[in-house]
């Protein structure tokens, strides 16, 4: 199973949708999303993924909840506080935004904890779980747009540059 990972959109619809090509021609089987989505509207792009499964946390950019939980509701959608947790392939993934609770996580038994807000795509390993940071996907700080694909038989995650290709492999 392959799962997409996104965070720090910021209502960059163009970027939002260019994420969601690579993410239907990389065939991802879910797509998590680590907050700052911003507005609702912003995740109307989302709709065109090939996959049905779309998990997302709140991140602190976040307005209008009301409006997007109930967008959520409409599609199907599961949108929840940050430390939510999720099951793929018999993996447990702890969704964060922020980077400030992964030591509280790392505790709870987990396989991998996802997180945004720093707007730096990052993987690392520590105490057995695979800590990923998918970088900023609206590319507003930085100029470029990223996201990951990790492929959850393997464990192996690639970062790439949304409208570009892979930039660093894990």
């Amino acid at each position: 199973m392959r799962i997409g990972i996104i965070s720090d959109t910021h209502d960059n619809i163009p970027k939002i949708r260019a994420a969601v090509d690579l993410f239907n021609r990389a065939g991802v089987d879910a797509v998590l999303h680590c907050g700052d989505f911003v507005a609702p509207f912003a995740l109307l792009s989302f709709t065109d993924l090939a996959c049905k499964k779309f998990h997302a946390v709140f991140g602190n950019n976040d307005g209008e909840k009301t409006g997007i939980l109930k967008l959520a509701a409409q599609k199907g959608w599961n949108i929840g506080p940050a430390g939510m947790d999720v099951a793929f392939s018999g993996k447990k993934i702890i969704m964060l935004h922020e980077p400030d609770r992964i030591d509280t996580a790392l505790n709870s038994g987990c396989d991998i904890i996802l997180y945004g807000h720093t707007h730096k795509p990052k993987a690392e390993h520590k105490n057995g779980c695979l800590l990923l940071n998918p970088g900023e996907g609206g590319g507003w700080l930085s100029g470029t747009a990223t996201v990951a694909v990790l492929d959850l038989k393997t464990m192996a995650a690639e970062f790439h540059e949304v409208g570009g290709s892979p930039i660093r492999p894990m």
